[in-house]
């Protein structure tokens, strides 16, 4: 059985404290994750989180019309209901959907969307094992659609916490359930085992309100770890120079995938990075006029979906050069956010048949440029900071130009204008101070307010429905008017605590990460007879490399690149260097197929079925199903000398739920040679792949095969087309491990490399 899975971190409240929840295990390491109370009241001592607000509830009814209903939504530990009005300002009210989250949840983030005539960030839940079962919710603001994420996760993660401890599902759903079909059953309170009380959002009126309010106040904010990647980046900059008060930075690495030089502007704003992002991509042009002097007027041309869309704009440039006629442009944006909370957005020329050449105006062409929004940790401030970087390509005889000041003309350039866009956003949100201030989450106690957990009282409840099912059905009933949350609840305001990195830890950490041998002592089993794996015997169609620049080719790098958890990770947040990976990667399989294709291992023609490979202790099959026209898998096969300690943590993983899989399986990325646009928007981030992609295991013999369905998510599938486009002059490497969570599994190791060189897609096996 796996082991007891720890928490995920307290969620943050709006101003940017973290809200620690009763915990009966006292020293539990886990105390105020807010996951771990069973939501149902039965007294058991454990103590659990309430969050609640309010969302627009999307679907399509029993006669096939759409509709959009503001909606009340209350989580508490594995239980979900959704109001017309809000409870706690309603004694009495009965929810008009109920159910419970079930460890097979998923949350998938579909983007930005027009909702209610407004810009909303749609939620899509559903049941990985059933897509029968799915809804969706609408949030203002992307803040709090990532705190509705955290809040899922943690009811998500109490499902798992109680299968962990053998309860029996069907008991528990008979518990937890609720009968959506016929009549309303009264509801209890109770106010015993709960922690605190979360308020997401502000109220109806910030999801009522016109898309052009849709800056015009400022939503969460949570704290976040380093803003340094998981892998040594490719880039290498130089400071050069300062613009407007901010530090301008020049790439003088030697970019072999780079078509000019790569500049790029730093500064601190004093604002949530939630509220940065959005406003770079209003199209309000009273609001971008106070502070970018370029691309104020613009017109959206097309959607093309939650994450990607494009613009047309016009400038005149008699605020750069007087003698120049009007000019207008087309480009494409594209963004995501990291699981960290940091944003990019990805900004290409491009054309549009809608748009063709004006009358009286120039068309320009603009070149790629990039944003990053990432959170800068502060205490003891009541202003929330972000860092915001600005990349620009250009000429790079312009620049070297500028640089040897023989050319004035710099101040009166597009890419001028673009770099001093920092500036702007720094002095705009400087001079209002009302759109940077924080409105803090309601966070009620229960001796303050009576808590509302949902517990069905009858014993007939139907154990088969769950909230997605609460969520897919229609409602034939008009909206109730909705009460807006009062303002005078109570607050509570608690310090966060931000822990700062020790660099003398980090240089010490290099001396405390694990030898081959510790690990290999640690992980697998120390008296079993090694065996000598001979790579000669595995074939995949993928060919080994015989030197750096053989193409469409693998190799298995070492593991130095990666930056992992070290010893002290948890009271520091300390990174170190990767060491040797545990396993062997023996081959490399790149096929393409018309239909997602899961279970490779079991194919009769797998290395996987061979007489050698039954021969090897463990094999860990890596499945990366990328969707494209036709669809590829990138599959990996890492191999152990000797069989796995199923003590360890990787034998905990392999024989482990899906769920403790999910919340551990690590993907770290790192484009080594490539497109600069595309090293920005893949990163160098570690990823937990169970929870932004469906992931799907098949253990069996002497493997376990992990199928990851990267089609399931909007914004990596928005990416590998990106990735798509330039991969066969590309040189990617991955390092996949573990995450280490509590202390005694640090710190963390490399479980295999790979690196894959400029992957030409014409070449994939059919099967």
């Amino acid at each position: 059985m796996a082991a007891k899975q720890p928490a995920p971190p307290p969620l943050a409240a709006a101003s940017g404290e973290v809200i620690e929840v009763e915990n009966s295990e006292p020293g539990s390491p886990d105390a105020g994750s807010g996951s771990s109370g069973s939501g149902s009241g039965s007294g058991t001592g454990r103590g659990t989180s309430e969050y609640s607000g309010w969302v627009y509830h999307l679907g399509v009814n029993s006669i096939g019309h759409e509709y959009c209903h503001l909606r009340f939504l209350v989580i508490c530990g594995k239980c979900v209901a959704m109001y017309k009005r809000d409870p706690h300002e309603n004694l009495g009210l009965e929810p008009i959907r109920k159910g419970f989250v079930s460890h097979t949840l998923m949350v998938e983030e579909l983007g930005r969307q027009k909702v209610n005539h407004g810009d909303f960030y749609v939620l899509r839940l559903y049941n990985r094992l059933d897509q029968t079962k799915k809804g969706e919710i609408a949030c203002a603001t992307p803040g709090e659609a990532r705190k509705w994420i955290e809040a899922f996760e943690q009811a998500k993660q109490q499902a798992d916490h109680d299968l962990t401890r053998g309860v029996n599902w069907n008991r528990l759903q008979n518990e937890n359930e609720f009968n959506l079909d016929g009549h309303r059953h009264r509801v209890r309170r109770y106010a015993k085992g709960l922690g605190k009380l979360v308020r997401i959002g502000k109220g109806p009126e910030m999801l009522l309100r016109q898309s052009s309010d849709l800056q015009s106040h400022e939503r969460v904010n949570t704290n976040f770890g380093d803003d340094t990647g998981d892998a040594l980046e490719a880039h290498e900059w130089r400071f050069v120079r300062t613009l407007n008060g901010i530090r301008i930075f020049e790439d003088i690495a030697n970019s072999k995938g780079g078509k000019g030089i790569l500049l790029k502007s730093v500064g601190v704003v004093g604002a949530n990075p939630d509220t940065v992002f959005e406003m770079v991509l209003s199209l309000d042009k009273h609001k971008r006029y106070e502070w970018d002097m370029l691309i104020a007027d613009l017109e959206l041309v097309e959607t093309i979906d939650g994450y990607c869309d494009v613009v047309y704009g016009t400038y005149e440039p008699k605020y750069l050069s007087w003698w120049k006629s009007k000019k207008d442009f087309v480009f494409s944006r594209q963004w995501f956010r990291g699981q960290d909370g940091a944003y990019n957005i990805l900004q290409s020329p491009a054309s549009h048949k809608k748009k063709p050449s004006r009358h009286g105006y120039e068309r320009t062409h603009i070149n790629p440029t990039t944003w990053e929004i990432r959170r800068l940790n502060t205490s003891e401030s009541s202003t929330p900071k972000c860092i915001v970087t600005r990349m620009v390509e250009i000429s790079p005889s312009f620049w070297d130009r500028w640089k040897r000041r023989t050319s004035s003309n710099f101040d009166r350039s597009i890419a001028y204008a673009l770099l001093s866009q920092v500036a702007g956003l720094r002095e705009y949100f400087a001079a209002n101070p009302a759109i940077t201030s924080d409105f803090p989450s309601t966070v009620v106690k229960s001796k303050a307010s009576e808590p509302l957990i949902i517990q069905s009282e009858l014993e007939d409840s139907e154990p088969n429905d769950e909230f997605y099912d609460a969520l897919v059905r229609g409602e034939s009933f008009e909206d109730e008017d909705s009460d807006d949350d009062d303002d005078d609840d109570v607050t509570t305001s608690k310090a966060g605590k931000v822990k700062l990195k020790n660099v003398s830890w980090a240089i010490a950490g290099l001396a405390m990460k694990r030898s081959k041998a510790s690990l290999e002592r640690s992980e697998l089993v120390t008296n079993s007879i090694p065996i000598t794996i001979d790579t000669s015997h595995f074939h995949g169609s993928v060919r080994r490399a015989k030197s750096e620049d053989d193409p469409n080719s693998w190799s298995a790098p070492g593991g130095e690149k990666f930056m992992i958890r070290g010893k002290t990770y948890l009271t520091d947040y300390t990174k170190i260097a990767g060491g040797d990976p545990l396993l062997k990667l023996i081959a490399v399989d790149w096929f393409k197929v018309n239909e997602r294709f899961d279970s490779v291992a079991l194919h009769p023609k797998s290395l996987v079925q061979s007489e050698a490979a039954k021969k090897i202790p463990f094999i860990l099959v890596v499945n990366l199903q990328v969707p494209a026209r036709p669809n590829y898998n990138l599959v990996m096969y890492y191999a152990a000398e000797k069989p796995v300690n199923k003590d360890s943590l990787l034998g905990r993983f392999i024989d482990g739920t899906d769920a403790f899989r999910d919340a551990r399986f690590k993907l770290i990325p790192s484009i080594v040679e490539g497109y600069w646009m595309v090293k920005r928007a893949v990163g160098t981030r570690a990823c937990l792949l169970g929870k932004a992609v469906t992931c799907s295991y098949l253990r069996q013999d002497n493997f376990l095969e992990i199928d990851v369905d990267i089609g399931s998510s909007s914004v990596a599938r928005s990416i590998i087309g990106l990735v798509l486009g330039y991969v066969t002059s590309i040189v990617v490497d991955l390092g996949i491990l573990i995450e280490a969570k509590e202390e005694k599994e640090l710190p963390e190791y490399i479980l295999g490399t790979v690196r894959l060189n400029r992957v030409n897609p014409e070449a994939a096996v059919q099967i």
